[in-house]
């Protein structure tokens, strides 16, 4: 297995690479029925496209997916969905200079030892514009999963962090600047940081909070199938992940059990929730919310010791079109990629009940 396809019984298979012709996906096991607003998806791969604001990637896609079966009417069939995302603003020769040199810290060594060969345009594969498709995939989630609510943002870039709690935002917050950010005053903060960062050739990583709500009480399985388990590998298989923590996460270590513990109340939920909704790989009901790190993107404006093909040292500068910041871009992967876990485990758990 390749590793291209994401999910059980609801799952999606991508394909495509950065500066090839189109990148896409095929969605199979998504319940027959569903009304599906286009817009909606859309909305999402516009809150991910390149080109949005003066912060991200100045490359011009309009990222317009276009879907060609399992959708009759407006309507879902059951069949599987498949669609496409048409690459238009390509500037392949921007990366000749590393046809036979690698960028430190990105994939181009791993991929030539592996498959002996690469494509060097944009990175092909192992580009980020791959997490468009996962956004339709997940957009479509979304909207299967109807009660359920998805709310990811930028809680944190470079050094500056948001420390108010999730419950104290206003998600919607997040849509009205370019950083993504819920509270005005750090996303202006941020906003200005990621500017200098730019001006310096440089760039910065940052971490993003996703808070899941009305999420059922059942979802995940109780040994390797538990669904935090799932939600980080979905996370981390996002590009330039490196770290994923849910509810009280590395800061529980240093608390007694006794603080650490969440006390019922009578109808089965939480007086706290440092479990983050998941008890024993299983939802319970609560929010599930977690945090995903995200490093410098790689490809900085300076000059950089690194070796060729031949294991030559050469000294390599970055070139073309890149983010400062990847976190405002990554918020929509984030919640499509924790869509497709939740759709994923809620088919599940209606099998187990047959």
């Amino acid at each position: 297995m390749a590793g291209n396809q994401f999910g059980k019984l609801f799952s999606v298979t991508t394909f495509g690479e950065s500066h090839g012709g189109a990148i896409g996906g095929v969605i199979d096991g998504c319940p027959a029925g569903i009304s599906l607003d286009i817009e909606a998806i859309q909305t999402d791969l516009d809150r991910r496209k390149p080109g949005q604001s003066a912060i991200v990637t100045q490359r011009k896609e309009p990222d317009e997916v276009a879907f060609y079966s399992g959708i009759f009417e407006g309507k879902t069939t059951g069949t599987p969905i498949g669609f496409a995302i048409h690459n238009t603003n390509q500037k392949s020769h921007d990366y000749s200079h590393i046809k036979d040199s690698y960028r430190p810290s990105h994939a181009d060594y791993v991929y030539d030892q592996k498959y002996g060969f690469r494509d060097y345009r944009g990175g092909g594969r192992s580009s980020a514009r791959e997490t468009a498709s996962r956004v339709v995939a997940g957009a479509i989630a979304k909207q299967f999963l109807s009660e359920v609510t998805f709310n990811a943002f930028v809680s944190s870039v470079g050094s500056i962090h948001l420390e108010k709690p999730y419950q104290e935002l206003d998600f919607a917050e997040s849509e009205r600047n370019p950083v993504r950010c819920p509270d005005p005053e750090k996303a202006k903060e941020m906003e200005a940081y990621i500017r200098q960062i730019r001006k310096e050739g440089d760039t910065v990583g940052g971490i993003i909070t996703c808070v899941i709500q009305n999420v059922p009480v059942g979802l995940g399985e109780p040994a390797f199938d538990k669904l935090h388990a799932e939600l980080g590998k979905a996370m981390l298989s996002i590009n330039a992940v490196k770290g994923f923590e849910y509810g009280s996460g590395f800061a529980g270590a240093e608390l007694k059990g006794s603080q650490h513990n969440d006390p019922f109340n009578e109808d089965g939920t939480t007086q706290s929730n440092r479990s983050g909704g998941v008890q024993g790989g299983i939802s319970n009901g609560m929010d599930i919310y977690f945090k995903v790190a995200f490093k410098p993107v790689a490809t900085v404006m300076q000059a950089q010791d690194t070796i060729n093909s031949k294991g030559e040292k050469v000294v390599m500068e970055g070139k073309g079109r890149h983010d400062p910041c990847v976190v405002p871009r990554a918020v929509p992967i984030v919640e499509a990629m924790a869509a497709l876990v939740i759709a994923d485990y809620e088919l599940i758990r209606r099998t187990n009940k047959l």
